[in-house]
């Protein structure tokens, strides 16, 4: 079973940086492609970045050149580096994982969500 723990939320002023973690309890991260989600108060979950387990990496148009995603599969671990956060940041994200899961029928893609962390940017 796999279980995602998102840290590193909280609440900056514009212009300003957070790191967001995540890491994975169970086996098999280094298989996993991951990604970044971000939903704000009465919108849908939208995508903010990915990067998959051969190190493809891909950005929402909205973060390109200020957020950068990164992994360390030692560690079980997935990063968002946050900087110059504006206000249209705010929300709360969540961490995702692509994983290959063997069943009868063949291999397929479970995946799994953490229970997001809260970033709040203020002006």
């Amino acid at each position: 079973q796999v279980q995602l723990v998102e840290s590193g939320g909280g609440s900056v002023q514009a212009g300003g940086s957070l790191k967001l973690s995540c890491v994975m309890f169970g086996t098999g991260f280094s298989n996993c492609g991951m990604g970044w989600y971000r939903q704000a108060p009465g919108k849908e979950r939208d995508l903010v970045s990915t990067l998959s387990k051969i190190g493809r990496t891909d950005y929402a148009d909205s973060v390109k050149g200020r957020f950068t995603i990164s992994r360390d599969n030692a560690k079980n671990t997935l990063y968002l580096q946050m900087n110059s956060l504006k206000t249209e940041d705010t929300a709360v994200y969540y961490c995702a994982a692509d994983c290959p899961q063997w069943a009868t029928t063949g291999w397929r893609t479970v995946k799994y969500w953490g229970q997001g962390t809260q970033v709040t940017v203020s002006s």
